[in-house]
């Protein structure tokens, strides 16, 4: 299983995926149109330490509903994550064993040695 969540429409994950060149068993999901299920939403979580570090506080709507002047819990994390596309970090690259989050060069080329293995 390899998968790389992004949005089309944003250039940082246009250039990620073109740096990770993804091989053809890799499924491309834009999380616009498709949205984000509760199991790959529970599949990423099973490789990291929290919902929280799979959450974007970039998204506007982050600014717009005050959430960080709230204290939110994990199930906030993931319930927000959910409801909303904008809210996971992205782009997020999910294989059977690792979950890679961000942009960042480091993040990118463990992801694209991961997806390439």
């Amino acid at each position: 299983m390899k998968k790389i969540f992004h949005l089309s429409t944003c250039k940082t994950c246009q250039k990620a995926i073109d740096f990770l060149n993804p091989p053809n068993d890799c499924e491309l999901i834009d999380i616009k149109p498709q949205g984000i299920s509760a199991k790959d939403l529970e599949q990423m979580r099973a490789h990291t330490d929290s919902y929280e570090s799979l959450f974007s506080r970039r998204a506007m709507l982050f600014r717009q509903r005050n959430l960080g002047d709230q204290t939110l819990t994990e199930e906030d994390y993931k319930k927000l994550i959910l409801e909303h596309y904008t809210f996971l970090k992205r782009p997020a690259i999910l294989t059977s064993n690792a979950v890679f989050i961000g942009s960042a060069k480091k993040a990118l080329e463990a992801a694209q040695k991961a997806l390439h293995e």
